[in-house]
């Protein structure tokens, strides 16, 4: 949509400018909880990096595809969840993958990792009788 060169904080009225939008639409946006830019110290909504990526998909919801802004906030909840589940599920196949390893490396040698432990007796067979 725009071209971002350097990275840092924008204030409302750049973010405005550069996205063709009245900064009453992001104070909008900002109130029913699509964005959120940090503040300064004298309450100087600064928008970084991350919020514009956020505000660019907001608009392209709005924009491009008519979506109201009910239906944005219900989009973003939505992606939150995936992207949450995403983490959940690559979270539990690490897990799998280090279980599956550690039990292979413990069945390398039936003594660790078994209930009871594993003795090694060593059997021998009595040899046949020697015939004269």
């Amino acid at each position: 949509m725009t071209k971002r060169k350097s990275k840092g904080a924008y204030m409302i009225s750049a973010v405005a400018e550069m996205y063709g939008i009245h900064p009453q639409t992001l104070r909008l946006y900002e109130r029913e909880g699509l964005l959120k830019p940090s503040r300064t110290e004298g309450n100087t909504r600064l928008y970084t990096d991350e919020d514009l990526q956020r505000l660019e998909f907001v608009l392209s919801l709005a924009r491009d595809l008519g979506v109201n802004i009910s239906g944005i906030a219900i989009i973003l909840q939505m992606r939150e969840r995936m992207e949450e589940m995403q983490r959940q599920i690559q979270d539990f196949v690490k897990y799998i993958q280090e279980e599956v390893l550690s039990r292979a490396t413990a069945a390398a040698d039936p003594s660790k990792g078994a209930i009871v432990p594993v003795r090694r007796i060593a059997v021998t067979t009595p040899s046949p009788p020697k015939r004269k």
